[in-house]
């Protein structure tokens, strides 16, 4: 059976809600470092900010460690066994999410001292969770990418479904703040943050995750022809060989560390500005009442920012006929522009317009990058997941720089210099000059 001959549909739409999953459970996690820099940072010192954005830092570390066991799987276990087996590793990282809570008010006085700060011990236990879940959002994403890639549905091109799948990612980034200063913390203020507010929240996606790994493994999930080796056979080539891709994977360090600086720690910076300027105003208010839980402005500019990256990827499915290079050009350039004006105005608002043109990078720049890999493309999205590391040290390099500076002005400095390498790849670094087809 050839792979024109196959239904890819309902396969599709499954690793589409499973884009959703990894998405709501990356921002989630990027979320709570504000809520867990109060409940669990109080005497930390000056290090504040460098320990809170560990929390992103140890979610996105597990990219470089976990993205070859996800290609070995993949040829191993096939695109099916490898996401079940994805899924449970979440549902271990989940509980230990769980057990840092429960630890926390179980044992309020176990702590550790590091320099001048002192941290409980169960914010370190919460980071060994952040490790485990990212590991799993790696094995599925090293099987989501390429699959929508590869898999026929009619009427769409590679770069459309990966901007569908990354509209699905997008409402759950776009929905994982609010679940996590709405639902799990109620809409308080982060002064009243209590890490007992953890707990029931966390058991919850055990179980709903649970029940969506169970259901997983009885939809049908066909392999896709010419996309992996078989198991036991030896590729010629090193995967390091093609340039594009190589490049791709700079790419992505800088595409998923700006993308992830700005939508983890745009808060912080809404805060700082708040505290030094005054309540910012929205519409004549201070605030605003979703769902009747009232928000403070700050906490609402990542929920603005992955909203409009939702927006683009929703454009972004519709642009069958532009290309993928032409599309990294025109949003890095726009972003870099906004950026710059940021900086010049000291305005969070601005950043969070950025969200908007950073909605289809991704899908582009993979796309530029797996281009005429053939049976090599499994491998490369696994080593493709390496860059993703970008997502851990960016947005820590830019918490250490913000405790160094004394404020987070300066430090997006830094998503200017990522833009700029990405247009570099548009222009040059994507063109093809080996091809394994």
């Amino acid at each position: 059976m050839t792979q024109k001959q196959i239904n890819y549909v309902g396969p599709f739409i499954t690793l589409v809600f499973l884009f959703f999953v990894v998405g709501f459970l990356t921002t989630a996690n990027g979320q709570f470092q504000g809520p867990l820099k109060a409940a669990f940072l109080q005497n930390a010192g000056d290090l504040k900010n460098t320990f809170a954005t560990l929390i992103t830092f140890s979610w996105f570390l597990a990219y470089p460690l976990t993205g070859g066991i996800g290609s070995s799987w993949v040829t191993k276990y096939g695109y099916k066994g490898t996401l079940v087996r994805g899924l449970f590793i979440m549902i271990v990282g989940l509980f230990i999410f769980f057990l840092s809570s429960w630890f926390t008010v179980k044992f309020p006085d176990s702590s550790v001292q590091i320099a001048s700060a002192t941290v409980p011990s169960g914010f370190f236990i919460f980071l060994i969770g952040s490790f485990v879940v990212g590991a799993s959002a790696t094995i599925l994403q090293v099987v989501i990418n390429p699959y929508l890639v590869a898999c026929t549905v009619k009427g769409t091109q590679p770069i459309q479904r990966l901007a569908i799948g990354g509209s699905s990612n997008s409402i759950g980034t776009t929905i994982a703040p609010f679940f996590v200063t709405g639902i799990v913390f109620g809409g308080l203020s982060m002064e009243q943050v209590q890490v007992s507010q953890l707990m029931t929240p966390f058991i919850a996606l055990v179980v709903v995750m649970f029940i969506v790994a169970l259901v997983v493994m009885k939809l049908s999930l066909p392999d896709i022809e010419g996309t992996k080796a078989e198991a036991g056979e030896k590729l010629e080539k090193s995967v390091w060989s093609f340039t594009h891709l190589t490049l791709g994977v700079i790419a992505i360090f800088f595409y998923v560390g700006v993308e992830v600086a700005i939508g983890a720690n745009i808060n912080l910076y809404a805060i700082e500005q708040e505290a030094l300027n005054g309540p910012f105003s929205f519409f004549g208010s201070s605030s605003l009442t979703i769902f009747g839980i009232n928000f403070a402005i700050p906490a609402l500019m990542a929920t603005l920012y992955w909203g409009g990256m939702l927006i683009g990827r929703l454009v972004g499915s519709s642009l069958s006929k532009v290309p993928p290079r032409v599309q990294l050009v025109v949003t890095t350039v726009s972003a870099t522009t906004l950026t710059i004006l940021a900086i010049a105005m000291n305005s969070p608002w601005l950043l969070v317009a950025v969200g908007l043109f950073h909605s289809i990078m991704w899908g582009a720049i993979f796309t530029l990058s797996v281009a005429k890999l053939g049976k090599y493309t499994s491998v490369a999205s696994g080593v493709f997941m390496i860059g993703v590391v970008g997502g851990a040290i960016l947005p820590l390099l830019q918490g250490m720089l913000a405790d160094a500076m004394g404020g987070w002005r300066w430090t997006w400095l830094i998503v200017i210099f990522g833009e700029v390498y990405m247009l570099y790849y548009a222009l040059l670094g994507s063109r093809v000059r080996q091809s394994a087809e």
